[in-house]
């Protein structure tokens, strides 16, 4: 299955289009499922896994991979669902995201697909999905399911280090400082980590999970005919989203007059050297990867810094 991703790096020339590959795949309980190309560095057959009696229950088992020993996540349990039968033919997608390198077990493989964004959309309201589905699209009258591996992984390694106390109170915003940010991200554990750690700062959050709502949302606000950068100090935006991308929502704000001028912040669990020439590319100020509070802090406080005004009003 490795030569699945034969040519990937050719595939960057979707970003900033709308557009987005995704590896569909089956999970025991047999239904389709997808994660964007962009995550995955390798698919292989389940090699055989060393039991770690200490480790975290979805975790079936440690396996030496190109030279490094991975942790192998079975992906069926770490959703609530039935467990991957290793006995029968299964399969392992090492993935890269977040800062770190990990593998999922899953029953089996099928094929990449090429979609635009805007065909992606969340779950329907109602639908339960144990907050593990962020998105879901349709092909050939099938259901495939986005899985938030970002909640996944947040649950097995638990979740990143907040500041300290001492820290977030040197770092307080000052009276009279704009401290109200837009925070635009799919993930609800990405928004929350996000929120709470600028919260440690006194940085109000608005929070909207995905790129079409936050255009909209920027527009609305912009209707009064104040300065958007009077009512926001900056918007912190992933990249992969339903509807409308990250690139594709900078792109889109550097177009408009009225909202020209804000500050983006891409901040997204893609890694890869094409992130910092997209940034350039759609007119983002600055990338960084998810997630770490101190790194976030010390981009979004100088921002905030150099702003003035009144505290906006809430959303």
């Amino acid at each position: 299955m490795t030569n699945v991703l034969d040519g990937i790096n050719k595939r960057t020339q979707l970003v900033g289009q709308n557009r987005m590959e995704l590896l569909m795949f089956r999970l025991q309980d047999g239904e389709l499922y997808g994660i964007n190309v962009f995550k995955v560095r390798e698919v292989i057959r389940c090699p055989q896994l060393t039991t770690v009696h200490s480790s975290h229950s979805v975790v079936r088992g440690v396996a030496n991979i190109r030279n490094k020993t991975l942790s192998v996540l079975d992906l069926g349990l770490a959703i609530k669902g039935p467990p991957i039968d290793h006995e029968k033919e299964s399969y392992v997608i090492i993935t890269e995201f977040n800062r770190s390198i990990q593998g999922f077990m899953v029953q089996s493989v099928e094929r990449i697909i090429n979609l635009k964004w805007e065909d992606i959309r969340l779950p329907p309201e109602g639908v339960d999905t144990n907050n593990y589905i962020n998105a879901v699209t349709n092909l050939d009258d099938e259901l495939i399911q986005l899985i938030d591996v970002e909640h996944v992984l947040s649950e097995v390694v638990g979740e990143p280090e907040m500041l300290s106390s001492n820290t977030a109170d040197e770092l307080k915003v000052k009276e009279g400082q704009l401290n109200h940010v837009l925070i635009v991200d799919d993930s609800k554990v990405a928004r929350s980590q996000i929120s709470k750690v600028l919260g440690q700062i006194g940085v109000e959050c608005t929070q909207l999970n995905d790129g079409k709502s936050a255009l909209e949302q920027l527009k609305t606000w912009a209707q009064d005919g104040n300065p958007i950068t009077e009512r926001i100090a900056m918007v912190i935006s992933d990249i992969e989203m339903p509807e409308m991308d990250g690139y594709t929502l900078t792109s889109e704000i550097r177009r408009d007059p009225r909202l020209k001028d804000l500050y983006v912040l891409l901040h997204s669990s893609l890694s890869g050297v094409f992130n910092e020439t997209m940034v350039k590319k759609v007119g983002a100020d600055r990338f960084i990867p998810k997630f770490s509070a101190d790194e976030l802090v010390n981009e979004v406080l100088p921002i905030i810094q150099g702003t003035r005004g009144q505290t906006p009003r809430a959303a």
